[in-house]
Protein backbone atom coordinates (compact mmCIF):
# COMPACT_ATOMS: atom_id res chain seq x y z
CA UNK A 1 0.00 0.00 0.00
CA UNK A 2 1.36 3.38 -0.95
CA UNK A 3 0.09 6.24 1.16
CA UNK A 4 0.21 9.84 0.01
CA UNK A 5 3.32 11.81 0.92
CA UNK A 6 1.53 13.87 3.56
CA UNK A 7 0.11 10.74 5.19
CA UNK A 8 3.54 9.11 5.36
CA UNK A 9 5.10 12.29 6.70
CA UNK A 10 2.46 12.66 9.42
CA UNK A 11 2.89 9.02 10.43
CA UNK A 12 6.68 9.37 10.57
CA UNK A 13 6.38 12.52 12.68
CA UNK A 14 3.91 10.92 15.10
CA UNK A 15 6.07 7.80 15.46
CA UNK A 16 9.13 9.99 16.05
CA UNK A 17 7.30 11.93 18.75
CA UNK A 18 6.06 8.77 20.47
CA UNK A 19 9.48 7.14 20.29
CA UNK A 20 11.12 10.29 21.65
CA UNK A 21 9.62 9.37 25.03
CA UNK A 22 11.70 6.19 25.23
CA UNK A 23 14.89 6.31 27.24
CA UNK A 24 16.77 8.47 26.66
CA UNK A 25 14.10 11.08 26.01
CA UNK A 26 14.97 12.88 22.77
CA UNK A 27 12.46 15.71 23.18
CA UNK A 28 13.77 17.31 26.34
CA UNK A 29 14.54 20.89 25.34
CA UNK A 30 13.79 23.59 22.77
CA UNK A 31 16.74 22.49 20.62
CA UNK A 32 15.11 19.03 20.34
CA UNK A 33 11.82 20.67 19.32
CA UNK A 34 13.65 22.73 16.69
CA UNK A 35 15.27 19.56 15.34
CA UNK A 36 11.85 17.88 15.19
CA UNK A 37 10.47 20.83 13.23
CA UNK A 38 13.44 20.74 10.85
CA UNK A 39 12.85 17.05 10.16
CA UNK A 40 9.06 17.24 9.81
CA UNK A 41 7.51 19.95 7.68
CA UNK A 42 4.78 21.36 9.90
CA UNK A 43 3.54 24.77 8.86
CA UNK A 44 2.12 27.57 10.93
CA UNK A 45 3.29 29.41 13.99
CA UNK A 46 5.90 27.99 16.30
CA UNK A 47 6.41 29.47 19.73
CA UNK A 48 9.51 27.43 20.54
CA UNK A 49 9.01 27.91 24.24
CA UNK A 50 8.71 25.67 27.29
CA UNK A 51 4.89 25.61 27.16
CA UNK A 52 4.85 24.44 23.53
CA UNK A 53 7.52 21.84 24.27
CA UNK A 54 5.49 20.61 27.26
CA UNK A 55 2.35 20.30 25.12
CA UNK A 56 4.22 18.20 22.55
CA UNK A 57 5.57 15.98 25.30
CA UNK A 58 2.07 15.73 26.78
CA UNK A 59 0.43 14.35 23.60
CA UNK A 60 2.95 11.52 23.17
CA UNK A 61 0.97 8.93 25.21
CA UNK A 62 -2.22 9.83 23.32
CA UNK A 63 -0.45 9.49 19.97
CA UNK A 64 0.96 6.12 21.05
CA UNK A 65 -2.51 4.87 21.96
CA UNK A 66 -3.93 6.12 18.65
CA UNK A 67 -1.16 4.58 16.55
CA UNK A 68 -1.23 1.16 18.18
CA UNK A 69 -4.98 0.75 18.63
CA UNK A 70 -6.89 -1.97 16.77
CA UNK A 71 -8.76 -0.63 13.74
CA UNK A 72 -12.14 0.07 15.35
CA UNK A 73 -10.55 1.64 18.43
CA UNK A 74 -8.24 3.65 16.20
CA UNK A 75 -11.32 5.06 14.47
CA UNK A 76 -12.77 6.03 17.86
CA UNK A 77 -9.53 7.84 18.79
CA UNK A 78 -9.48 9.64 15.44
CA UNK A 79 -13.11 10.70 15.79
CA UNK A 80 -12.49 11.97 19.33
CA UNK A 81 -9.50 14.02 18.20
CA UNK A 82 -11.41 15.49 15.26
CA UNK A 83 -14.38 16.34 17.48
CA UNK A 84 -12.21 18.09 20.08
CA UNK A 85 -10.37 20.29 17.57
CA UNK A 86 -11.51 23.48 15.92
CA UNK A 87 -11.33 22.30 12.33
CA UNK A 88 -10.94 24.64 9.37
CA UNK A 89 -10.14 22.31 6.49
CA UNK A 90 -8.62 23.69 3.34
CA UNK A 91 -6.72 22.39 0.36
CA UNK A 92 -3.21 23.86 0.08
CA UNK A 93 -0.04 23.62 -1.93
CA UNK A 94 3.15 25.03 -0.44
CA UNK A 95 6.90 24.70 -0.61
CA UNK A 96 7.61 21.53 -2.59
CA UNK A 97 4.43 19.78 -1.46
CA UNK A 98 1.59 19.35 -3.94
CA UNK A 99 -2.10 19.79 -3.06
CA UNK A 100 -3.04 18.31 0.30
CA UNK A 101 -5.49 18.91 3.09
CA UNK A 102 -4.77 21.03 6.16
CA UNK A 103 -7.47 20.32 8.71
CA UNK A 104 -6.67 23.03 11.25
CA UNK A 105 -5.57 26.64 10.94
CA UNK A 106 -1.88 27.48 11.10
CA UNK A 107 -2.44 29.64 14.18
CA UNK A 108 -3.68 26.72 16.31
CA UNK A 109 -1.25 25.32 18.90
CA UNK A 110 1.44 23.05 17.46
CA UNK A 111 0.41 20.05 19.58
CA UNK A 112 -3.14 20.35 18.24
CA UNK A 113 -1.87 20.54 14.66
CA UNK A 114 0.31 17.46 15.22
CA UNK A 115 -2.57 15.54 16.80
CA UNK A 116 -4.96 16.38 13.95
CA UNK A 117 -2.39 15.70 11.22
CA UNK A 118 -1.87 12.29 12.83
CA UNK A 119 -5.62 11.69 12.97
CA UNK A 120 -5.94 12.63 9.30
CA UNK A 121 -3.14 10.21 8.39
CA UNK A 122 -4.78 7.47 10.44
CA UNK A 123 -7.96 7.93 8.42
CA UNK A 124 -5.99 6.61 5.43
CA UNK A 125 -4.57 3.78 7.54
CA UNK A 126 -8.05 2.81 8.74
CA UNK A 127 -9.68 3.04 5.32
CA UNK A 128 -6.95 0.88 3.77
CA UNK A 129 -6.98 -1.54 6.72
CA UNK A 130 -3.22 -1.05 7.10
CA UNK A 131 -2.92 -0.81 10.87
CA UNK A 132 -0.46 -3.71 10.87
CA UNK A 133 2.12 -1.25 9.54
CA UNK A 134 2.34 0.21 13.06
CA UNK A 135 3.77 -2.26 15.57
CA UNK A 136 5.99 -2.44 18.62
CA UNK A 137 9.67 -2.91 17.74
CA UNK A 138 10.64 -6.59 17.46
CA UNK A 139 13.60 -6.04 19.81
CA UNK A 140 12.65 -7.61 23.14
CA UNK A 141 14.25 -4.74 25.06
CA UNK A 142 12.54 -1.94 23.11
CA UNK A 143 9.04 -0.48 23.42
CA UNK A 144 9.29 1.98 20.53
CA UNK A 145 6.92 1.92 17.56
CA UNK A 146 8.11 0.52 14.26
CA UNK A 147 6.49 2.10 11.21
CA UNK A 148 6.65 -0.18 8.18
CA UNK A 149 6.09 1.69 4.94
CA UNK A 150 8.00 -0.89 2.89
CA UNK A 151 6.39 -2.65 -0.04
CA UNK A 152 7.10 -6.12 1.25
CA UNK A 153 6.15 -5.38 4.88
CA UNK A 154 9.56 -6.44 6.11
CA UNK A 155 10.35 -3.73 8.67
CA UNK A 156 10.25 -5.13 12.18
CA UNK A 157 12.46 -2.76 14.13
CA UNK A 158 12.06 0.88 15.10
CA UNK A 159 15.61 1.80 14.14
CA UNK A 160 18.81 0.61 12.58
CA UNK A 161 20.24 0.32 16.10
CA UNK A 162 17.65 -2.27 17.15
CA UNK A 163 17.88 -4.11 13.83
CA UNK A 164 21.68 -4.31 14.04
CA UNK A 165 21.65 -5.39 17.68
CA UNK A 166 19.32 -8.28 16.82
CA UNK A 167 21.24 -9.23 13.69
CA UNK A 168 24.48 -9.42 15.68
CA UNK A 169 22.79 -11.45 18.43
CA UNK A 170 21.35 -13.86 15.87
CA UNK A 171 24.75 -14.19 14.18
CA UNK A 172 26.45 -14.90 17.49
CA UNK A 173 23.82 -17.46 18.41
CA UNK A 174 24.31 -19.25 15.10
CA UNK A 175 28.08 -19.23 15.53
CA UNK A 176 27.82 -20.54 19.09
CA UNK A 177 25.43 -23.31 18.06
Amino acid sequence: MNFTDDTEEALRAAVWLVNSAESPDTLSDIADEEAFLEDFAYTGKFLLNEAELASLREIRPRLRTMLLAPRDEMAEHVNRALTEARLSPRLLRHDETDWHLHAVADDRPLAERVLIETAMALIDVIRASEGSRLTICADDTCESIALDLSRNRSKRYCSTTCANRNAVAAYRARRAG
